[in-house]
């Protein structure tokens, strides 16, 4: 179990690393921007909207990577003072109850949003935005990253299941 557990957080990892270089990308561009306006008094409506839709990327790709490194916020009374095993509860219960069913939820709900985007090749709506295909990859995200939080979660059914179980070892 703890194999494939690994197999799964692999790809969440990866996922994340991506996005940590696309804050690089991000930061390059908005120096760019920066540049153009104070330097050259001109501008760009799609690097600046492109700035948006990374930062928006960077947030949404992220979440599983932060949710796997245990760098989420979680509000902490008495889980730092609870042993492993119920820690493993907590973590169970909460990703069955509150985590896989929200990130469903998300994905059924943005499907339509998503697919809609795709069918009339949305545009930005800003003159001189984005052009087809920016927009609909950005709301594609959406799902995507609930499909991450799904994957991290049965990582941590998984790890949790293990301990509860006493086989960390195998």
């Amino acid at each position: 179990m703890l194999k494939t557990a690994e197999r799964l957080e692999s790809l969440v990892r990866a996922v994340g690393l991506i996005a940590a270089w696309l804050t690089f990308v991000m930061v390059i561009v908005m120096t760019i921007v920066v540049s153009q306006r104070y330097f050259l008094d001109a501008g760009s409506i799609r690097l600046q909207e492109s700035i948006t839709f990374m930062h928006a990327a960077v947030f949404l790709l992220a979440s599983a990577y932060t949710l796997a490194a245990n760098d989420h916020v979680r509000v902490d009374i008495f889980y730092s003072r609870m042993n492993e095993r119920h820690k493993a509860l907590v973590n169970l219960f909460g990703t069955l109850i509150l985590l896989l069913p929200f990130c469903s939820f998300m994905i059924w709900t943005s499907w339509d949003f998503v697919s809609m985007s795709w069918s009339v090749q949305e545009a930005s709506q800003e003159s001189g935005g984005l052009p087809y295909p920016f927009p609909a990859i950005m709301k594609s995200f959406i799902p995507i990253a609930a499909g991450l939080l799904i994957v991290q979660g049965l990582v941590m059914v998984l790890r949790a299941c293990t301990v509860l179980t006493g086989r960390e070892q195998d």
